[in-house]
């Protein structure tokens, strides 16, 4: 049996419990092993499911609880067999640091999938055998293979939230060959709609973007949308009806999703990345007359998240952000809570120094 790694200490932001703010403390993490690289955390995005993962709205928090899982910072060490990467480099890590690499799912590129994989907070830490800590500190060790390589022209900022938004939009819209001559439309303008927009339009779909907020049109327009859809005004709806080859559901409120299963052509797919916290009714109906689908996703592999990041270099994308201190995370989650951000939230943590 292997020794366990030694460890080191690092600043970081932690709750104790579900109804407890975010405060300053110190963290354990593992020494690079061999196969480690590690990272001196530079920007981390704030995501939706950090709330609810602090909060315990999944269930499976496992406290003291440190989030943050859209990580971009600089290589300060690297074990001794680390082939990829090198001390300086600028790199991230997304929603997974480490999996089986036996199963089927992994051996694909899937890690995603794999029933045994490890999150970058709330699973278990395979070395020490405590629970994982995520982005909200000044460090984190992660295993080469789980490390991805940043686009150097990239604003880092701006660039933490493809590790998670960008990739839970990028991933559904590639898996679906999204491209030319088609009609895409995308369900909400937030942290992740306002990147399926970007997304769909570099992919040269025609892009509809659908929101609830009459105020959002131009900015809908302003982030690549061909045309803005207000989803409660019943003409505008009617007239889109049967017109769409894919759909990119990304709201996570209680919403009827039948309105939007109606807008598909035959054989057209809606995809939903949100996560409503209770079940979506579906009608049977629109689904059979028309043979449509009805499907989800969560991210991606690490090679499609590569893929992503690349891609993201080459068309210069990145994510409209709000940068803030690491001390105002807790009014950050209560303006998240509602809609209050353009569009994403990420953490300079320079300020947790």
């Amino acid at each position: 049996m292997s020794k366990k790694p030694i460890c080191y200490s690092t600043k970081a932001y932690a709750t104790t419990g579900a109804t407890a703010p975010l405060g300053a403390t110190v963290i354990e993490r593992r020494s690079p092993t061999p196969s480690d690289v590690q990272i001196q955390i530079q920007y981390c995005g704030v995501c939706h499911s950090d709330l609810h993962y602090a909060r315990n709205e999944w269930h499976f928090t496992q406290y003291p609880a440190v989030p943050g899982h859209e990580i971009v910072g600089r290589v300060t060490a690297v074990g001794s067999g680390v082939k990829k990467f090198k001390v300086g480099d600028t790199v991230g890590v997304g929603c997974l640091v480490d999996s089986c690499r036996t199963c089927p799912d992994c051996r694909s590129g899937l890690e995603q999938f794999c029933a045994n994989m490890v999150m970058t907070y709330g699973s278990t830490d395979q070395h020490l055998g405590t629970p994982t800590l995520g982005g909200y500190s000044q460090s984190i060790v992660v295993t080469e293979d789980f490390v991805l390589r940043m686009p150097a022209n990239l604003n880092l900022a701006a660039a933490a939230p493809l590790l998670c938004a960008g990739i839970t939009t990028y991933s559904p819209l590639r898996h679906w060959k999204v491209g030319p001559g088609q009609k895409v439309g995308i369900v909400g303008l937030g942290g992740l709609g306002h990147m399926g927009v970007k997304f769909a339009k570099a992919f040269g779909a025609q892009v509809v973007l659908f929101t609830t907020s009459p105020g959002k049109v131009a900015d809908g327009k302003r982030l690549g949308a061909h045309e803005v859809v207000v989803s409660t005004n019943e003409a505008q709806m009617a007239a889109q009806a049967g017109t769409f080859d894919f759909i990119l559901d990304a709201v996570s409120a209680t919403h009827d999703i039948n309105a939007y299963l109606n807008l598909l052509k035959h054989d057209g797919n809606l995809v939903l990345v949100g996560a409503p916290e209770k079940p979506l009714p579906v009608a049977a109906f629109p689904l059979i007359f028309r043979r449509r689908s009805f499907s989800g996703s969560l991210i991606g592999g690490l090679p499609e998240t590569q893929e992503m990041l690349d891609f993201c270099g080459q068309h210069n994308i990145t994510c409209d952000i709000e940068l803030i201190r690491m001390d105002e995370i807790n009014t950050a989650y209560e303006r998240m809570l509602k809609s209050d951000v353009k569009y994403r939230f990420v953490i300079d943590m320079a300020s947790l120094g």
